[in-house]
Order: C-alpha cells, then structure tokens, then sequence
C-alpha cells in the first residue's frame, strides 16, 4: 500500500503569497489615501515609486528566501538582514540619520 500524503507546498505556492502581496499593495496606497484627508502628507510620483521600489524588495527577498533550498537558520538570518535593510533606507530616506 502506497502513502497519498501530498508533500508540503512551498511558501510560494500557497495562498499566504497573494495575501502578503495584497497587504503590500494596500500598504503602498495608504500614502494616496492620507493625502486625500490630509495636506500633511505630501508625495511626488517619486515618492511612490522609491516606496514600491522599496517593498517590492523586501517581499521579493522574503519570497526568494522561502522558496531557496537553505536550512531555516539561514532562511531566518536572510529574512532579518532583508528586512534590516528595509528599515534602515526607510530610516535613511525619511529622516536622514547617516548624514
């Protein structure tokens, strides 16, 4: 007798990755929605595309991570530099710190 249990899918094949590119796409265009109520958030189209540049980096290289053949350590520590590095151009950008 055979065993039927499918093998586990990747984190890239499952819903959580349409979920996760929905809250950065939502994420994204909260800066548009406050600028409708508020003139105290004033973007360029710049401004936008540097932030759409900046998530689409850090979800990609979480989505790259998950889907390498590296151990979970490793999977970890590349997630935490990833998102390190997010955080600290965000910083960068939004107050200038390492001037």
């Amino acid at each position: 007798m055979t065993s039927t249990n499918p093998t586990p899918k990747a984190f890239w094949q499952t819903p959580w990755r349409l979920a996760l590119w929905g809250a950065v796409a939502v994420l994204w265009l909260l800066p548009a929605a406050a600028m409708l109520v508020t003139d105290q958030v004033n973007w360029t189209p710049g401004d936008f595309f540097v932030f759409g540049v900046m998530l689409a980096g850090l979800v990609g290289g979480i989505e790259f991570l998950s889907a390498s053949r590296l151990g979970l350590r490793a999977k970890l520590i590349g997630a935490a530099i990833v998102l390190v590095l997010f955080l600290l151009t965000w910083i960068e950008l939004a107050v200038g710190i390492f001037d």
